[in-house]
């Protein structure tokens, strides 16, 4: 990753982590770690903020609208889980008003590996 080029930048981490492409990461994998806390050790002169993750690629066309996306705040980056992949809020397949949101992030329940 470019480290230098963004430092004291932003960075918009839209990764999820999936095994079967990505490889396992033991720190990720036991639950030591999320991906995004990952992203920001490796970026460490960066602010990393997890976005994205949870809308699935097609509907980020069909609801590109001013008033398509609503935004939860999910810090800090350990709770990044809550929104990944097979989970409540990643799963539906419907737009999610920032009510229903908050919901399906409290409805996660975290999935350990290892």
């Amino acid at each position: 990753m470019p480290v230098e080029q963004l430092a004291g930048k932003i960075v918009l981490d839209t990764n999820n982590y999936m095994p079967w492409r990505d490889g396992h990461f033991p720190m990720i994998d036991s639950g030591e770690m999320t991906v995004h806390e990952l992203r920001q050790k490796q970026l460490p002169a960066s602010k990393v903020a997890k976005a994205f993750t949870h809308i699935q690629a097609p509907r980020l066309f069909l609801s590109s609208r001013p008033a398509g996306f609503d935004t939860v705040d999910n810090n800090p980056l350990s709770e990044s889980w809550r929104s990944g992949p097979g989970l409540p809020a990643w799963a539906a397949h419907e737009h999610q008003p920032r009510a229903q949101l908050i919901v399906n992030l409290a409805k996660a329940r975290r999935i350990i590996m290892a």
